[in-house]
C-alpha cells in the first residue's frame, strides 16, 4: 500500500443532508420537524417539558430525605482487627489508622475517617487512632489494655 492509496472506510464519511429543498427531496417544506408549534422552532430541548401538563416529576410523591451534614466512615470491627494482627496483615505494635488499614488494602479510602464497632473479641493490646468508636469498642479496647485515641468531639459523643 501507498501513501496515495489511502483512503476512509466506506460509509466513514458522509454528506451533510440538505434539509428544506424541495418535496422531491423528502426532507422538504417542513424540514423533518413537523408542523408549527414549539418544537418546530430552533435551539427547542426543555426535558420533561410535557405540553402545558403537569411533568411526571412533579405528579409523582417524594420520599426519602438526604442528610447532607453525614458523615462517611469507614467501618471496622474489633474483632477484625485482631484476626489482621493475628494474620500479619498489619502490625500490632504500632499505632493502627485508618491509612495503615488502606495500605493493608483492608479499607478503601473515606471522607471523614475511620470509625471503630465493638463486633467481636480483643485478645491484645492495641494503639487505635479513629475518627470514633461505638461504647462496646471502648471497653473491649480498655478491657485487653489498649487505648484508643479519638478526637475531643468524638469522645465526648458518647
Amino acid at each position: 500500500m501507498k501513501l496515495h492509496e489511502l483512503r476512509d472506510n466506506e460509509g466513514a464519511v458522509t454528506r451533510k443532508f440538505r434539509v428544506g429543498r424541495g418535496p422531491g427531496s423528502g426532507k422538504g417544506k417542513t424540514s423533518g420537524v413537523g408542523i408549527k408549534g414549539q418544537g418546530s422552532r430552533r435551539g427547542v430541548a426543555i426535558k420533561g417539558f410535557e405540553g402545558g401538563q403537569m411533568p411526571l416529576h412533579r405528579r409523582l410523591p417524594k420520599r426519602g430525605f438526604k442528610n447532607i451534614f453525614s458523615k462517611q466512615h469507614a467501618i471496622i470491627n474489633i474483632g477484625d482487627l485482631e484476626a489482621l494482627v493475628e494474620a500479619g496483615r498489619i502490625d500490632g505494635s504500632a499505632e493502627i489508622t485508618h491509612e495503615v488499614l488502606v495500605a493493608a488494602g483492608v479499607s478503601r479510602a473515606a471522607k471523614d475517617g475511620l470509625r471503630v464497632l465493638g463486633g467481636g473479641e480483643l485478645k491484645r493490646k492495641l494503639t487505635i487512632r479513629a475518627a470514633g468508636a461505638s461504647a462496646s469498642a471502648r471497653e473491649a479496647v480498655a478491657k485487653a489494655g489498649g487505648t484508643l485515641h479519638l478526637p475531643e468531639a468524638a469522645s465526648e459523643a458518647v
